[in-house]
């Protein structure tokens, strides 16, 4: 494994043309190659290449971070005047590796709890007392997609900043830190930004959940006490439900054009993410009122108190697959899981569900019928409950010609991608902080807002430092003796 590169700052670098340092070394290296014919192992040269190049990156980062330095008695920074107290060396991490440079602390002193600033790491926006603003949102970015460990060989693999795998797990959680903290006028400044696509006519609100493994859960003692109680516990052990919501905006066909993606950590009744498909619906709203709202989710009680209770009024749709799957399971329990008749029944009835206008009115009568014909079957009585509450969330054959999206596809989708394909690989479990660093990250991704998203929060890291020309000590003296 290629060790991690380090450079130390020198004044008066080998910039501009001499053959010192970096940059002589890079034209020596090409120069001599120009008199040499082909290598025999052009991979080698190739990544000699690139490291003598990332060596001259390092060097110019280094002395442009030296310039952010202030070594003066005193500076102030939001109207706080702090005083030098030593000079020290720092590793940065940059996009092209790590650099060492000289810079100089400073103390409020008369907060003497307070912790130093270094003027060098405000004005340039280090993140986490050593990331440079590219390299920390590059490392974000990959992090959220894969483990610190993958990241860490990725990272060495590519050949230029080489980041741990402990730095890269604190990293994330640092950030959604600091994000949380303002979450709500982040995300007002982003929905304010968002572009609602050329051709949407309407925007569709979709509320689901996934199960992921937390830390902290006592599955095995939980399942002891509810049997002791003579109850019983629903579910994977050890697992929670992450809530996941979408806005996508549809056409006048029901296509989707685009998709707002957001999930959060398990909370009481996804207060928080209904809260803000509440707020990103509204702002849509304000600009565009002439958009129809629809609301498509499975058949959850949770699920259609909110969307039907919080949001403005438009169609309502259950899930057209889940309804699928609820009529599929009462059908295998009368005539059989898996059997010929239980099929063919199954797609007979389907058709009429999707395609026939009132199909939902003779589904129920079907299944009325299995229920009077057997009379001790659970299952159907539960399936046609099911039906009948939803009947009025089913004209699947008259809001598909509307114009309506009669799936949930896109939620179920984030489901996946947002929340499974990161925290549920084998081995994990999360705590909240952790988990919800990953998914506001991987929610920008798949929403196209992560640069806007980014340069919100990187912003925050900024700020102006103002030099103090000359101090005087206007104290009084003590008195001698």
């Amino acid at each position: 494994m290629r060790k991690p590169c380090k450079l130390t700052v020198v004044t008066g670098g080998a910039l501009g043309g001499s053959t010192k340092g970096a940059v002589g070394r890079l034209m020596a290296f090409v120069s001599e190659r120009r008199r040499k014919p082909l290598p025999s192992k052009f991979e080698d040269f190739e990544r000699t290449l690139h490291e003598l190049v990332v060596e001259v990156e390092r060097e110019i980062l280094a002395e442009e971070l030296a310039k952010a330095d202030i070594d003066q008695a005193s500076v102030v920074v939001e109207g706080v005047t702090y005083r030098r107290v030593l000079r020290c060396s720092q590793t940065y991490q940059t996009a092209a590796g790590s650099v060492q440079v000289e810079r100089t602390l400073y103390k409020d002193r008369t907060d003497p709890e307070g912790v130093s600033l270094a003027p060098l790491d405000v004005r340039v926006g280090i993140i986490d007392g050593r990331w440079t603003p590219l390299a920390a949102k590059q490392a974000t970015w990959v992090v959220s997609q894969m483990t610190p460990q993958l990241a860490e060989e990725l990272f060495e693999r590519v050949g230029n900043m080489t980041p741990s795998k402990s730095s890269l797990d604190r990293l994330p959680k640092t950030l959604s830190g600091r994000w949380e903290s303002d979450r709500e006028a982040f995300e007002q400044t982003l929905r304010s930004a968002t572009e609602v696509p050329e051709g949407t006519a309407t925007v569709a609100v979709s509320l689901d959940g996934v199960m992921a493994p937390m830390k902290g859960t006592d599955a095995v003692g939980t399942r002891a006490r509810a049997a002791e109680q003579g109850k019983l516990t629903r579910g994977p052990a050890g697992y929670r439900e992450v809530g996941c919501g979408t806005l996508s905006f549809c056409n006048a066909e029901g296509k989707m054009l685009a998709a707002i993606r957001m999930a959060r950590m398990p909370e009481t009744r996804k207060a928080t993410l209904k809260g803000s498909l509440h707020a990103e619906l509204l702002a849509i709203l304000q600009r565009r009122p002439e958009l129809r709202v629809v609301k498509v989710a499975d058949g959850a009680e949770d699920n259609w108190t909110f969307l039907h209770g919080a949001l403005p009024d438009g169609p309502e749709v259950v899930d057209f697959f889940h309804a699928a799957e609820h009529l599929s399971g009462a059908l295998a329990s009368v005539y059989g899981d898996g059997t010929l008749q239980a099929q063919r029944r199954f797609n007979d009835l389907r058709h009429v569900l999707r395609e026939q206008p009132r199909g939902i009115e003779a589904v129920i009568t079907s299944l009325a019928y299995l229920r009077r014909t057997h009379p001790r079957n659970a299952r159907i009585a539960t399936e046609l409950a099911y039906f009948r509450k939803n009947r009025h969330r089913m004209r699947y054959a008259e809001l598909a010609a509307d114009g309506v999206p009669i799936g949930s596809g896109v939620v179920e989708a984030a489901c996946k991608t947002l929340v499974a394909q990161r925290l549920k690989c084998s081995g994990m479990r999360w705590g909240f902080e952790g988990g919800q660093a990953i998914l506001t990250v991987r929610g920008w991704t798949q929403s196209h807002r992560f640069d806007s998203a980014w340069a919100l929060l990187a912003a925050t890291y900024k700020m102006q430092v103002t030099t103090l020309d000359q101090v005087l000590d206007i104290r009084p003296a003590r008195a001698s003796g």
